[in-house]
């Protein structure tokens, strides 16, 4: 259980160094938050140009911080509090951190869907801060001996190496278009909270089945054909989609590439009050990659997951979920 005062306390630290940071080195909040989880990581003070008095001033923080009592949640959570601070300095919606509550649920579902299994590999293809895959990590580290991380932002990938490093996994992260060809193999789990919107890169989007037949293509339809390209035979792929994904323009030709290449296993619709804007509600999609003598579930999960405040209602729906796992996962 994450005590909320360690986290507070963790944050302090994180923060007070950040600011330091950012004022000396004249670099954004976010940008110095990197510079301070390596400060952290390495035990000392890495900026050449900060003088004595403020190094001082940075170890002592760094000292408190390596001292203080606690847990990967609570420094991941530590982190998350910064990174939101840095964010309101205005950041586009794709850009957003995972929600914790969602990424806790998607945890449970990759729990799940890998029961008994180990020695997996997992990726992100939008991995942002990595708030999402960390989240999975610090629940199912076990699990993985491999787990990747591409995003398009060298800021967020940096944040993401940074925590990683902290909470001690081992995450292979590469800064690049995640829709351009990857060196990354087959993985058995794909993991993503899809960016949303057009994808500018029309000559990159001629090398996809998915691309638009007129105008420019959707990047959430390229991102799904992309995991399903790096995904293993009977693998799974578990995202955040936006609501509208089935019934918007495309959407036809999406279902269409679905059915070819692999089996709807659930879809969970996410509650609004879980997202700032109703218009940016969003569900958990599983889908699983054909594979010969592949068992198909007698009904796919369909599922209106309660509000997160509502304890007893979730109680309720996780009975039922399990229930689902038990009859159609073997």
């Amino acid at each position: 259980m994450v005590k909320e005062n360690s986290v507070e306390f963790l944050f302090n630290y994180i923060d007070e160094s950040t600011e330091c940071l950012k004022d000396n080195l004249e670099i954004s909040y976010l940008e110095a938050l990197i510079e301070t989880g390596e400060n952290f990581f390495e035990r000392e003070v890495l900026q050449e140009e900060i003088n004595d008095l403020q190094k001082e001033k940075l170890m002592k923080t760094i000292n408190e911080f390596s001292s203080a009592s606690k847990d990967n949640e609570s420094i991941r959570r530590a982190f998350q509090l910064a990174i939101l601070k840095g964010m309101k300095q205005g950041v586009q919606t794709n850009h957003e951190m995972t929600p914790d509550g969602i990424a806790f649920i998607m945890s449970y579902l990759v729990g799940k869907l890998t029961e008994g299994k180990q020695n997996l590999t997992i990726l992100d293809p939008a991995i942002g801060t990595g708030n999402l895959l960390l989240t999975i990590l610090n629940s199912l580290k076990d699990k993985f001996t491999a787990s990747v991380g591409i995003d398009v932002d060298d800021v967020l990938v940096k944040i993401a190496f940074v925590i990683g490093n902290l909470l001690g996994h081992e995450v292979e992260l590469f800064n690049q278009d995640s829709l351009a060809p990857l060196f990354v193999d087959p993985v058995d789990l794909v993991v993503c909270d899809l960016p949303i919107g057009f994808y500018p890169n029309a000559e990159r989007s001629k090398d996809f089945a998915l691309k638009a037949k007129e105008g420019m293509s959707f990047a959430h339809h390229l991102f799904i054909e992309q995991s399903m390209n790096y995904l293993k035979s009977g693998g799974f792929f578990i995202s955040l989609v936006p609501n509208h994904l089935f019934t918007s323009e495309q959407s036809a030709q999406l279902q269409s590439y679905i059915n070819e290449t692999g089996v709807i296993q659930g879809l969970i619709q996410l509650p609004v009050s879980a997202f700032k804007d109703e218009r940016h509600q969003k569900s958990i999609l599983i889908i699983r990659k054909n594979a010969e003598n592949m068992n198909k579930p007698k009904q796919a999960l369909l599922v209106d997951f309660p509000k997160l405040t509502n304890m007893k209602a979730i109680e309720n729906i996780m009975i039922q979920m399990n229930e689902w796992f038990k009859e159609n996962l073997q």
